[in-house]
């Protein structure tokens, strides 16, 4: 059990986490970050980042957030590479257990993420990066006049093969049945759109590719989930639109969150129901889950825990 009351606990890494630390780094309040299984995010598992400011060039992510964690230890923010298991939100100091070890925060910054809903299949994670993604407005770009599949049938999928047309030649929307979850406003337009082409009662059994000269997608292999036959259908890259879940499940009970479990924020802040408590990146954003909006949120949570302490005196 460590004595110290930190004056900031970060909780998760990733853009809006480090961001958080730089600037309350830079404000002398020493914070401590907690990085969670996965140090830097969904990031460290994107390849090329082309739409973040400052890299005309682009970036590999595990790149650029390494960069983010330097630019936070240079300001002081100590990160241990720990999973949080239990909070106690019930009082201050605020408690946070991680590896059995017991910390004391005056604020806490929740920043874990959110993490994308896959099919399960080992190809996935192959050619993860390099043709498979979960982000038609980060990587659709990569696409330009090539045939694209889009896997799911909720509004996501919808707007992600709209999306896509846009610099793709093709985009099939494959669903497991003819019945969409989508809105029908979301389902007119992608009816309405001659680039996308509705695949129903189709699931998506292998992603196929080759390994060289360069690792890539080149097909995929689709089952009937009526009669079970196979068929396979060159493709050049798949966009998986099933959904995202929150990284909340520590703060059920504790925080205010959606029914999906994302986790409130008070509008144009950062501030949770707890004072003293706040949130920032895609574990409170269900709409735009870019880098580049997370790191904005943690700046947020950073000046909002910075103002909190001033404010009660610490």
């Amino acid at each position: 059990m460590s004595q110290e009351i930190q004056n900031v606990i970060i909780i998760g890494s990733g853009p809006a986490g480090y961001t958080a630390a730089l600037y309350n780094g830079r404000a002398g309040l020493d914070p401590l970050m907690f990085t969670g299984l996965m140090p830097g995010g969904q990031l460290t598992i994107t390849t090329d980042v082309e739409n973040y400011p400052g890299f005309p060039d682009g970036v590999m992510g595990p790149d650029m957030m390494e960069l983010f964690k330097k630019q936070a230890e240079r300001f002081g923010t100590t990160i241990i590479q720990q999973q949080v298991s239990k909070v106690d939100f019930s009082e201050r100091p605020f408690k946070v257990w991680a590896d059995d070890h017991l910390y004391f925060a005056k604020t806490i910054i929740v920043s874990t993420g959110a993490s994308a809903k896959w099919l399960g299949l080992q190809s996935e994670v192959t050619y993860g990066g390099y043709g498979v993604s979960a982000c038609a407005t980060c990587d659709g770009f990569f696409f330009k006049n090539k045939e694209v599949v889009v896997v799911g049938g909720g509004d996501t999928a919808m707007e992600e093969a709209n999306y896509l047309t846009r610099m793709c030649s093709k985009v099939y929307l494959i669903h497991r049945s003819d019945q969409f979850r989508a809105s029908k406003i979301m389902y007119d337009r992608v009816l309405a759109n001659e680039k996308i082409e509705i695949i129903p009662f189709a699931a998506i059994d292998e992603i196929l590719g080759v390994m060289e000269p360069h690792k890539k997608v080149s097909a995929v292999r689709i089952k009937d989930t009526r009669t079970g036959e196979m068929r396979e259908m060159p493709i050049s890259g798949v966009f998986i639109a099933i959904g995202h879940k929150p990284n909340s499940d520590l703060f059920k009970g504790v925080l205010d969150m959606e029914e999906t479990g994302y986790l409130r924020a008070v509008p144009g802040t950062s501030h949770t129901n707890i004072p003293g408590v706040f949130v920032a990146g895609d574990v409170a954003d269900s709409v735009y889950r870019q880098a580049v909006t997370a790191a904005g949120t943690g700046c947020m949570a950073a000046m909002d825990a910075e103002r909190f302490l001033e404010s009660v005196g610490q």
